[in-house]
């Protein structure tokens, strides 16, 4: 048996990188999604994909997780397609990097917004329906960098490092309801992003990691699969970090 099976799962930020890779595992183990994302068209392609390469139902959703009326809309959304709400990936993101004596205070704001309280908002949306069913699991993507900092990335960092603040306190609230709630905090990860970067660049980061290079997607997603299925029923409020060994 596939180890989703009858679950469904809504992944915000899920049209590309480690959120696609994460909607495509989840379904290709059983799970139908909802796959959220800024762009309506590129979240609708998405889920397209994933439909016909492995036969689950899948849809997608234009959204912005930084307003409550469209984590609200996501939520209800999801369980008017598929009936019901298991799992929560909050994996919406973006940066704004500089250094802090350059960086403005819209670019703290908006990475706050859209990383910390979009994941804020969608997990508040999604508590509703999982506490009355008194089962659920809440996945927030952190960061390495949550946890150790990172020079020209204070906005990014902090927002991460609330993340991993804020799966603790849900945790302890939602646990008598049996509702889950960790975190995964990748390292660095291949994606669009980091392929853009120099090979000087991408060597001297693979020498920082004791696992000698990147990690993949892929890696990722198996961690979040793991923290959604039932292997992990007496596990919440943790950290699980995918980072090569870069932080201990």
């Amino acid at each position: 048996m596939k180890r989703l099976e009858g679950k469904t799962a809504l992944i915000t930020g899920g049209a590309r990188g480690i959120g696609l890779e994460i909607a495509s595992l989840f379904a290709a183990e059983g799970a139908r999604v909802a796959v959220a994302d800024l762009s309506g068209a590129e979240a609708q392609a998405a889920a397209a994909g994933i439909a016909a390469k492995t036969g689950t139902a899948a849809i997608g959703l234009g959204m912005d997780v930084s307003k409550e009326a469209d984590c609200g809309n996501a939520v209800d959304e999801t369980i008017k397609a598929f009936g019901k709400l298991d799992i929560l990936v909050n994996n919406a993101g973006i940066t704004r990097d500089n250094l802090v004596l350059r960086m403005k205070e819209a670019d703290f704001d908006a990475v706050m917004d859209v990383n910390l309280k979009g994941a804020f908002l969608m997990a508040k949306a999604a508590a509703k329906p999982m506490l009355k069913a008194r089962a659920g699991s809440i996945i927030n993507i952190s960061s390495v960098v949550g946890q150790s900092g990172q020079a020209g990335q204070a906005n990014y960092s902090a927002s991460k490092a609330g993340l991993i603040g804020l799966t603790k306190s849900l945790a302890r609230e939602f646990a008598p309801r049996q509702v889950l709630v960790n975190a995964v905090a990748p390292g660095f990860i291949r994606t669009r992003m980091t392929d853009g970067l120099k090979e000087e660049a991408k060597a001297k980061i693979s020498e920082m990691i004791p696992l000698g290079r990147m990690g993949e997607p892929a890696e990722v997603a198996k961690a979040a699969l793991f923290l959604a299925g039932g292997d992990c029923s007496y596990i919440t409020g943790q950290v699980l970090a995918v980072n090569g060994g870069l932080y201990m």
